[in-house]
């Protein structure tokens, strides 16, 4: 993965905000008859890093599931809305055509073939590549570079790695499809806080060096704020704050009830907002 090989950001696209992935008010049901997500919009730009931020259920994995197309195999499906890459509709798109696109998920659970080496691995990740084994070669040495553990570990079989490691080798298998986006479902999951660090500023260093833009969903709000320049809170299937990462950690509420700085006990962040509207009325 050289840098030529990377569909690079423009840094003027990038600083103008100009949007890779538009998702205008989408609704998504699960079944037939389930409601999960209830007209949510974000907007990532072109080398930007966009974090979903919740609670478990808020809605985070199935934003990413509808952009990734992987929302059937879960029997959902996208009824209202629309979701655009670059300008073009992509709701009906299978998943296949979305990698050729240049948008690869990583799943949330990191879901490494556990019978495979680290290498093997990695390399199922190239399966759609064209551009011969010369830079398939390349692209893994890449990878090896951003994550050294998986080189000392390239033939160990999967399933006699770290948690921390196996992360490592979902990143890794979805860079080797020389992604232009990536979106990366709860990466600090299960991890010990060093490793989250470490896989963090990887995903930052993908995306000042690479141009990789990322939308990634976590429920770790105070790292994910750290390393991402705009953030969506959700909750409920719906988008109840947004901003730029900066702004979103100093916001008090956003402090109190995602941060953990605050003693409250309401149940969400919703309730206080609805409970502050009804106090500006009375007052």
């Amino acid at each position: 993965m050289d840098a030529s090989a990377l569909p690079a950001a423009s840094p003027a696209a990038a600083a103008a905000g100009t949007p890779l992935l538009d998702v205008n008010g989408i609704e998504v049901i699960y079944n037939h008859v389930i409601l999960v997500l209830k007209g949510v919009s974000l907007r990532v730009p072109q080398g930007g890093v966009v974090a979903l931020l919740g609670g478990n259920g808020a809605g985070k994995t199935t934003t990413l599931r509808a952009v990734s197309n992987l929302l059937a195999g879960e029997r959902g499906q996208v009824t209202k809305g629309s979701i655009e890459l670059r300008g073009e509709r992509i709701e009906r798109m299978t998943t296949s055509d979305m990698v050729n696109r240049g948008v690869v998920q990583v799943m949330e659970g990191r879901h490494c073939f556990a019978h495979l080496s680290i290498e093997d691995n990695l390399l199922t990740g190239a399966y759609t590549r064209r551009d011969g084994k010369g830079a398939v070669a390349a692209t893994l040495e890449k990878v090896y570079t951003y994550f050294p553990r998986l080189k000392t570990r390239r033939s160990s079989q999967a399933a006699y790695t770290s948690g921390g490691e196996q992360q490592m080798c979902a990143i890794g298998r979805a860079l080797m499809a020389n992604p232009n986006m990536v979106l990366l479902d709860e990466p600090s999951m299960g991890l010990a806080p060093q490793i989250v660090e470490e896989v963090f500023e990887i995903v930052k260093d993908l995306n000042t060096k690479e141009g990789v833009t990322f939308l990634l969903a976590e429920q770790n709000t105070n790292i994910a704020l750290r390393y991402s320049d705009y953030g969506y809170i959700l909750e409920n299937g719906r988008v109840v704050m947004d901003g730029e990462a900066k702004s979103l950690r100093e916001n008090e509420d956003v402090q109190e009830f995602y941060l953990g700085m605050g003693g409250g006990d309401r149940k969400s962040f919703r309730d206080v907002k609805s409970y502050k509207r009804r106090k500006r009325w009375l007052s």
